[in-house]
């Protein structure tokens, strides 16, 4: 099975939308995804996600079911200042300071993790994560997955950046913290999962592309900057926190 993982278009985060910008990336992605075999499409509630969507199902002739869980992941954790925010806009100081961050099964223990209730936010998306893969044919056991109807249908998630280092985070084993701090998917971008079955009946997961903008290079699309930080600090135009 491959599962293709899609972050929504450049965001209009006042109302929850696209930007100018964001919808000529959606266009161009849907010129990509349109054409493919999918199995299902599935899509976050929010509105910068099923707009992105829009176009794709639109050009395809297709519908997408909506999964509460692939929200943007929205656990947000007590701030320095006292305001919540979002975990991967920590700094690297002070995140890179604390080892357990880095252990995907001790990182939401950490004290200021659990006080913002970092275990429930993750379980209600792996379990549905999971729950998704059942239907499609896989059933988790410990850190693999039982091909119990083993298939190369493709499948697609149009959602946001913070709950796909959730998702990626669950299937491969590893502390979101070192996803959503070490890697960037552009809007629009597609990562690309597929199942390995070496053994007959139990299936792996693996990326084979992220964060693929593609669809924008080849219309000579420069990618959005949205969800960036400043590529040196004297660089006042691009956002620093």
């Amino acid at each position: 099975m491959k599962l293709l993982i899609i972050r929504h278009g450049d965001p209009n985060y006042e109302i929850d939308s696209l930007t100018e910008k964001g919808w000529k990336e959606a266009e161009m992605l849907a010129e990509r995804i349109a054409p493919l075999d999918i199995k299902a499409y599935y899509v976050s509630p929010l509105g910068r996600a099923r707009d992105t969507a829009s176009l794709t199902l639109k050009k395809a002739g297709r519908e997408a079911e909506v999964l509460p869980w692939a929200r943007e992941y929205n656990t947000r954790i007590l701030g320095e200042n006292g305001e919540r925010r979002i975990p991967w806009d920590m700094l690297p100081e002070k995140w890179t300071a604390v080892p357990e961050y880095y252990d995907k099964d001790k990182w939401y223990d950490v004290p200021v993790m659990k006080e913002a209730g970092m275990e429930e936010g993750l379980r209600w998306v792996w379990d549905g994560l999971d729950e998704l893969l059942a239907r499609h044919g896989y059933k988790r056991e410990g850190m693999y997955y039982r091909a119990e109807n083993p298939n190369e249908d493709t499948i697609a998630i149009f959602c946001h950046f913070g709950v796909e280092c959730v998702m990626l985070g669950h299937l491969l084993g590893i502390s979101p913290m070192a996803l959503w701090h070490g890697f960037m998917a552009a809007p629009t971008s597609v990562t690309t999962v597929n199942t390995e079955e070496r053994r007959d009946g139990i299936a792996s997961f693996r990326v084979s592309a992220f964060g693929d903008i593609s669809h924008l290079y080849v219309k000579g699309e420069k990618p959005a900057f949205a969800g960036r930080f400043c590529e040196t600090f004297a660089n006042t135009e691009q956002r620093h926190d």
